[in-house]
């Protein structure tokens, strides 16, 4: 008898899963409490416009790739991934810009207009981050790491390549101009992490985007979800949409069933899920001895901070604006310590803005363009602020910042806005303290000290997504579905 399984949660890492598991002969059943999958990578339709809700740099494509090469089938059959050029424009208050690319040399060039003497430094931190990259990536990436000397094996690695010191800590060794120590350490906020506490392993971030570049999907990032949901139902995967899921329930110390809002069940071989980590053992784990202490244990920990963001069409299209552009504000750390540690809602924000228009204007009406921009806010539990109240004002002290400095006419050209917060975050996403990107990822949080791609006591529930190793971003949480199916497909005897 074929064996079978349920997802509860149909987020990047979840659809990658269930793809994982369908392709190898398990009967998959993916739960979503939304009326559309997605997860993060929701998509909002509003007066013509289509807004990507969440992640929209696509790194690493050669993964997504391989969920359609496991059934032999051809990604360019449901999605084409566009070339994105420049990968990034940074912008400084002061007028300093840098455009970041694939194109080294070029690179290096545009360093020297702002300190000649770190453009050598340049091409060095590259070589660092190409070996952080192989070690963290290519080897750990997507290898569990359900024991604590499973850990240590890979220890002298980590240590050799100064993982105990903060990004920030190892790009300022290879430049001076504080405008390039921000250029070459921001990355790590895309995953939930301050740039001044995350390990460096995180500098592996612009390795993996010179590896295989950044890429946009034609139609957006729901486009790419709507084309994996396309491939798993191929596959002969089921998907259930608007179906939250209230109960995991156990027999005999596993996973046997699982419960939703609808008055139906499923009874399966195994579990996983890519809820929130905290809403899954307190809530869908709450009548469970392991839900209590897992859910206790969880809630002690760091968790990342959220998002401010605002979606916003305009009449008019802003060609010169770039697909990706990082708006920096005056400060930089003192600007993180307020976001992570002091829980402080700043006024001087620092910015990124997406203009998808730029790379593919159907996702606007014609002669029209769409953007979001979003700003790193404190989470729910550093900040108790009242986001039905200042949401509006925040949009507008937004909205008046990029029409003074990026979108001149903004205002006169605005057709239409929405706004997503923090507290959207914990009701829609069921986030822990409206976290964006769940567990901060600090080093004592990462890999075994992250919750386990398979729980160490309920043998066969299993995680997968942010909150699990390796963690956060669309490469993080694709290849944690890489790590958890290599353990289901054992344990379910189809590895």
């Amino acid at each position: 008898m074929s064996k079978s399984a349920a997802v509860i949660g149909a987020g990047f890492g979840g659809l990658a899963l269930a793809i994982r598991l369908q392709s190898a002969g398990i009967q998959t059943v993916l739960l979503e409490k939304r009326e559309r999958p997605g997860g993060r990578a929701y998509v909002y339709e509003q007066d013509g416009f289509t807004f990507d809700a969440g992640p929209t740099v696509i790194t690493a494509p050669n993964a997504i790739e391989e969920l359609f090469e496991l059934s032999s089938r051809a990604m360019g059959e449901y999605i084409e991934l566009l070339k994105v050029e420049p990968f990034y424009r940074l912008v400084w208050p002061d007028g300093v810009t840098l455009e970041y690319n694939a194109d080294a040399d070029a690179v290096a060039t545009a360093i020297a207009r702002i300190n000649p003497a770190d453009a050598d430094g340049y091409r060095r931190f590259l070589k660092f981050s190409e070996a952080v990259f192989r070690e963290g990536y290519l080897k750990l990436g997507t290898v569990p790491f359900q024991s604590f000397w499973s850990m240590m094996r890979v220890a002298p690695q980590l240590i050799r390549l100064r993982s105990d010191r903060s990004v920030y800590s190892v790009v300022s060794d290879y430049m001076q101009d504080p405008h390039l120590r921000q250029a070459f350490s921001f990355q790590s906020l895309l995953i939930g992490g301050n740039p001044f506490q995350v390990s460096s392993i995180y500098a592996l971030i612009h390795a993996l985007e010179r590896e295989w570049g950044v890429r946009f999907p034609r139609g957006g990032t729901g486009a790419l979800v709507r084309a994996l949901v396309r491939l798993f139902q191929d596959l002969g995967g089921e998907v259930r949409l608007g179906c939250p899921v209230e109960e995991i329930r156990l027999r005999n110390g596993r996973a046997a069933e699982v419960a939703t809002a609808d008055g139906r069940s499923v009874v399966v071989d195994a579990v996983a899920s890519n809820a929130d980590v905290v809403h899954t053992y307190a809530s869908l784990l709450a009548g469970t001895d392991r839900g209590q202490v897992m859910a206790r244990r969880l809630t002690g920990k760091r968790f990342s901070n959220s998002l401010f963001v605002v979606y916003f069409g305009l009449k008019r299209q802003y060609p010169e604006i770039a697909h990706h552009t990082v708006l920096f504000g005056p400060r930089y750390r003192e600007l993180l310590t307020d976001i992570f540690d002091r829980g402080i809602l700043p006024d001087d924000f620092s910015l990124y803005l997406h203009n998808p228009s730029r790379t593919d204007p159907s996702l606007a009406p014609p002669g029209q363009a769409g953007f979001y921009v979003l700003a790193p806010v404190p989470n729910l539990k550093k900040a108790a602020v009242d986001w039905s109240v200042v949401g509006p004002k925040y949009r507008d002290k937004i909205l008046d910042a990029l029409e003074k400095h990026t979108l001149p006419g903004l205002r006169a050209n605005l057709v239409t806005s929405r706004i997503f917060t923090p507290a959207d975050f914990a009701t829609e996403l069921n986030a822990h303290l409206g976290s964006a990107f769940s567990l901060e990822p600090l080093l004592t949080q990462s890999a075994f000290f992250r919750v386990h791609n398979r729980d160490d006591r309920i043998h066969n529930l299993y995680f997968v997504g942010a909150g699990t190793h390796p963690g956060a971003g669309i490469p993080g949480v694709i290849g944690s579905a890489k790590a958890t199916a290599g353990l289901m497909l054992a344990d379910l005897g189809a590895g």
